[in-house]
């Protein structure tokens, strides 16, 4: 994609709160005014459609860091997001991140302690990380946010930073009760990945890409302070959002191509195969393992359309005529689902279910019910018998692998 232009957006930003670097606890003296370095928006021609993004090469995170050395970087949460984005940052060179995590939920504290988060110096429970925090990251579960923020809320004072990776609990705050204090800013990075990709994506140094958006800016360098944080925990790169746009496309695909909708298409298919007499094994290779050892690869390095291009005639013809009734089938089924999501009845669903006592034992009995079907039962055996040999190195002159441009 072609860079057209630049254009810096920054202005001066205040003071905010700050924290004595070494010991991790909240400091009474003020960061000294300085003047900031504008931040610069990189424009992109995205499909015919120009944005304007952020990119590393323009916020270096020798920048991240120094935006964030008067900081202490809290971490609500050791479960999803909260190991991977902790995590990428230490390895980043943030030495002022702290952990916050319940005791009560054991694996996650234990977790947490084997990566070397440390009880009383970098590891504390949520209230102690929230006193100590300048800039608090809630990234517990959506439903977990609604039951601990009267802890939160109370240790927000004036100036600290309120981080979120999901715009749920702001953008349904009738539902969620989690309204801010007017003199914090509220800032939002939301990689576009499971917390396991964030990590694994960042350790193999391509990053994952994030949408950013800025809620309440209080202390007028809320923007610096969110893209220092975006670009801090490995970021590929960065686009603005609001907070609403991004609830609604993230539960939207969640529900549906990502997870639900890739499920239930998955299942169907695999029904349809073995009713008609095909093998477990040869049921799941066409329904499953093609599409995620070689087709989405494909899809991954070039688009769509070279995934077709580089597939044989036959399987290229019957998706161009397959395609459309594919999409006029599911259309209706997405456009209520957006719906349903931008309603929020999908909101009262996740905090009435996800709030129950029980919760995590009604989850894993639906998914072993999942995990113990025949089909991913056949999954893991086909899996097993994936080649576990060392590695070829591909390099500009290894034959076989550029494919074909075009037809």
């Amino acid at each position: 994609m072609p860079v057209a232009k630049k254009k810096s957006v920054g202005k001066k930003a205040r003071a905010v709160t700050a924290v004595a670097k070494k010991s991790v606890a909240v400091s009474k003296k003020s960061a000294p005014v300085g003047k900031k370095e504008p931040i610069v928006m990189t424009e992109m021609d995205f499909g015919g459609k120009r944005e304007k993004v952020v990119i590393r090469k323009n916020f270096t995170v020798a920048r991240a860091r120094q935006t964030l050395k008067n900081e202490v970087i809290a971490i609500i949460g050791y479960g999803v997001q909260g190991p991977a984005q902790a995590l990428n940052l230490k390895d980043n060179g943030f030495n002022n991140v702290i952990i916050g995590q319940s005791k009560k939920y054991k694996k996650d504290w234990d977790r947490a302690v084997k990566d070397g988060w440390v009880p009383g110096k970098t590891l504390f429970d949520v209230e102690e990380a929230v006193q100590k925090g300048t800039i608090i990251k809630l990234l517990v579960s959506d439903a977990a946010q609604r039951a601990i923020w009267p802890t939160v809320k109370k240790h927000l004072t004036k100036g600290k930073a309120l981080y979120f990776s999901h715009g749920f609990s702001i953008v349904y705050k009738t539902q969620t009760k989690v309204v801010p204090p007017k003199d914090v800013d509220v800032i939002m990075v939301a990689p576009k990945g499971s917390g396991r990709s964030v990590r694994l994506n960042f350790l193999a140094g391509v990053g994952i890409n994030s949408s950013y958006a800025v809620f309440q800016d209080a202390t007028k360098c809320a923007e610096e302070r969110c893209i220092a944080i975006g670009i801090g925990i490995g970021s590929g790169y960065l686009f603005p959002t609001t907070f609403e746009k991004e609830v609604c496309s993230d539960l939207t695909g969640e529900r549906g191509v990502l997870m639900g909708a890739l499920a239930g298409i998955m299942e169907a298919q695999y029904d349809v195969l073995r009713k008609n007499g095909h093998s477990p094994s040869e049921a799941f290779n066409e329904t499953v393992e093609e599409l995620t050892q070689s087709l989405i690869r494909l899809v991954d390095e070039n688009g769509m359309d070279w995934m077709y291009s580089n597939c044989s005639a036959t399987a290229q013809r019957g998706a161009l005529d397959w395609k459309p009734k594919f999409k006029k089938a599911t259309l209706p089924v997405f456009t209520e689902l957006y719906q349903s999501v931008k309603s929020g009845k999908e909101t009262k669903r996740v905090l009435t279910v996800c709030g129950k006592p029980n919760y995590k034992e009604l989850l894993d009995k639906e998914l072993a019910t999942m995990g113990n079907s025949e089909m991913w039962q056949a999954g893991q055996a086909v899996r097993s018998l994936r080649p576990k040999e060392k590695a070829r190195e591909i390099t500009k002159t290894t034959k076989g692998v550029s494919g074909r441009g075009k037809n």
